[in-house]
C-alpha cells in the first residue's frame, strides 16, 4: 500500500499521520471487501506501508486515474475542514494494498515524504 500526500499543502505532521490513516485503513476494508486474495497477501506480509508525496492536488487525480485502471483500489481523503484545512481539501490518496509490481506502476516513480 501505498499512501501519496500533497507536499503544496502547509499542514502539521499530526494532521498528515491522520490523513494518511484514514486512507490506509479505507483502503485496507476496501480491499478487503473487493480483493481477498490481495488483502490476504498484504495482510500476511506485515501490511507494508510507504508514504510518497506529489505536487498538487492534480496529481493524485491522476494517480488515482491510473490505479483504478489497473483494478487497484484507491481512497482519496477529503478532510472535513475542522482543524488546519477547508472542508472538502483533498489531503492525500491510498493506494492498494496490491502487488507491488502492480503498485510501482502506479507511484513507483515518486519520492519518499
Amino acid at each position: 500500500m501505498v499512501i501519496v500526500v500533497r507536499k503544496d499543502l502547509k499542514i502539521s505532521p499530526g494532521k498528515m499521520a491522520v490523513q494518511v490513516a484514514h486512507a490506509a485503513v479505507t483502503c485496507a476494508i476496501q480491499t478487503r471487501k473487493n480483493n481477498l486474495r490481495w488483502f490476504k497477501n498484504w495482510f500476511n506480509e506485515g501490511q507494508k506501508k510507504v508514504v510518497v508525496k506529489a505536487v498538487s492536488v492534480r496529481d493524485l487525480y491522476e494517480l488515482k486515474t491510473i490505479a483504478e485502471s489497473l483494478g487497484i483500489t484507491t481512497s482519496l481523503v477529503q478532510d472535513a475542514g475542522l482543524t488546519e484545512v477547508p472542508p472538502g481539501t483533498v489531503t492525500c490518496l491510498g493506494i492498494g494494498p496490491g502487488p507491488n509490481p502492480e503498485i510501482d506502476k502506479v507511484t513507483g516513480s515518486l519520492s519518499l515524504l
